[in-house]
């Protein structure tokens, strides 16, 4: 019974990112979260890490040939935080959502008693990993038609004349040198979870001050999130500078 209501619930799930597996178990393993793997060892179940692995890099692949084909006039570092918005966690973790992919993860009890089915880190690494099934099953033509239909708004909405909001730490940098103050200095002050789901938590000091803070699933995003949240109270504070 378990295995039926599995397979329905795919089916659905094939529906909603428009596309029909030819090995339906490519699509079984890019939603098995290693918790689910971990519970039923003797079953030998395959989790999605491995996928989630490739899909990083066919993302990254498709995303990089589609705004250069956009904007090819664009120099390396705005191409580069166009793509840093697009393959963002926080970027997939919404497409994800927008899917109601959470719904369709297979966890352990531990897992779903945390509320592992809206944790952001594993609707992203599971969106990451449906993106390389679509490419192991159907091939790159297919995937690059999913991930362009996927992310197609996320570009539109983007100004190209300001892409100050896609790399919030780079703004900030700029901001600071504005008001003549020392550069941000990141530290990283608590560190929770289990090694494979790892939450860091880091301070944003300038100077002596700690002006934010963020948490994140990677120290990179920890620095985003405080960069974002330190730039928010320095330009209520100086509310009159070009930023």
């Amino acid at each position: 019974m378990e295995k039926h209501l599995r397979s329905t619930n795919l089916a659905d799930l094939e529906k909603r990112i428009s596309y029909q597996f030819q090995v339906p178990n490519l699509l079984e393993r890019a939603v098995t979260h290693r918790s689910y793997a971990n519970e039923y060892p003797e079953d030998s179940i395959r989790h999605n890490e491995a996928l989630e692995f490739l899909g990083d890099s066919v993302l990254g692949f498709i995303v990089s040939l589609w705004i250069f084909e956009l904007f090819p006039g664009l120099d390396e570092g705005r191409l580069s935080k166009i793509k840093a918005y697009l393959v963002s966690a926080r970027t997939l973790a919404r497409r994800a959502e927008a899917l109601g992919l959470g719904q369709f993860l297979r966890l352990n009890r531990g897992e779903e008693k945390t509320g592992g089915r809206s944790k952001k880190t594993l609707l992203a690494d599971a969106y990451e990993a449906i993106i390389a099934a679509i490419f192991l099953d159907g091939g790159l033509v297919v995937a690059n038609g999913f991930v362009r239909r996927e992310l197609f708004h996320d570009l539109k909405k983007l100004n190209i004349a300001d892409l100050s909001a896609t790399d919030y730490k780079s703004a900030l940098q700029e901001y600071l040198q504005a008001l003549n103050l020392p550069g941000p200095e990141y530290v990283v002050v608590d560190t929770v979870g289990p090694e494979h789901e790892r939450i860091f938590q880091i301070e944003l000091r300038i100077g002596q001050e700690c002006i934010a803070t963020g948490k994140g699933t990677a120290i990179k995003l920890a620095h985003q999130e405080a960069a974002r949240e330190a730039l928010t109270k320095l330009k209520l504070i100086n509310s009159n500078l070009p930023f």
